[in-house]
């Protein structure tokens, strides 16, 4: 059985990590470099890079950022955020990254998803989706850091971005985020029942209790988690600990 995997998450925003609450009201939580080091020394599985304004305000996600966390960190790091064509993602993975996750880009133009994971393989292509629940209980996908619904059932979309050639879903629910409420396990097990890559659960994260509950609950792959670790409210080791007695795999 694959083990189980804790994924800190650090959203960027011009050079700095930021946090917020279903993504609005940012605030500075440190340099990106050093967060990813101490974050390989405490004990973490991945990390996740999500440059959240990049395809908002038109600009690269930082490469020099990438190359700098590569030289710090031995462990999967996934980069996100204004990845437009394949050149962009070859500069990314090129800089140190091990994949590579695309949003807006990929919903404006799906066969980015097939180009990428062509030209680099699946086990590179990461789609990343913001979604939040509608009044009729369906879910909608959202772009642009969450400002814009395009419209698109989420599980179609999902559906369609693994058939493209995504290896895995990064599923953010944007009611959850930074809410430390407890992930959304009903969106989760509905794009997990049409999908058979990984999931990493995203959105609510408020206690290695939730950790525990989202993988014993859902088949998620990977807990990605922001605010709880950046502020030192739950170690990575004990929540590892924790999961471990409750019988799940994973790293220690």
């Amino acid at each position: 059985m694959l083990k189980k995997r804790i994924i800190p998450c650090l959203d960027v925003k011009d050079g700095r990590v930021v946090k917020g609450i279903n993504f609005v009201n940012l605030t500075d939580v440190g340099d990106p470099v050093d967060s990813a080091r101490a974050y390989y020394e405490a004990g973490c599985d991945e990390l996740v890079f999500l440059d959240i304004t990049a395809t908002h305000e038109e600009r690269d996600t930082t490469v020099d950022m990438v190359r700098r966390v590569a030289d710090q960190v031995f462990i999967p790091f996934t980069v996100g955020g204004g990845i437009r064509t394949s050149d962009d993602m070859n500069k990314m993975l090129k800089a140190g990254a091990d994949k590579v996750a695309v949003n807006s880009s990929a919903l404006a133009n799906p066969q980015l998803i097939r180009e990428c994971a062509e030209k680099f393989g699946s086990q590179c292509v990461v789609a990343a989706v913001d979604a939040r629940k509608e009044a009729d209980g369906t879910w909608h996908v959202y772009v642009a850091g969450g400002r814009k619904d395009t419209g698109r059932d989420l599980i179609d979309w999902v559906k369609e971005a693994v058939s493209l050639g995504a290896g895995e879903i990064l599923l953010t629910s944007m009611d959850k985020d930074g809410t430390k409420s407890g992930f959304d396990l009903d969106m989760l097990n509905a794009a997990a029942s049409v999908v058979d890559v990984p999931i990493i659960a995203s959105g609510g994260a408020g206690s290695s209790d939730h950790i525990i509950e989202v993988f014993q609950k859902t088949s998620a792959t990977g807990a990605l988690a922001a605010s709880i670790f950046h502020y030192g409210e739950v170690a990575i080791v004990d929540t590892k600990k924790a999961m471990a007695n409750a019988g799940i795999e994973v790293r220690l």
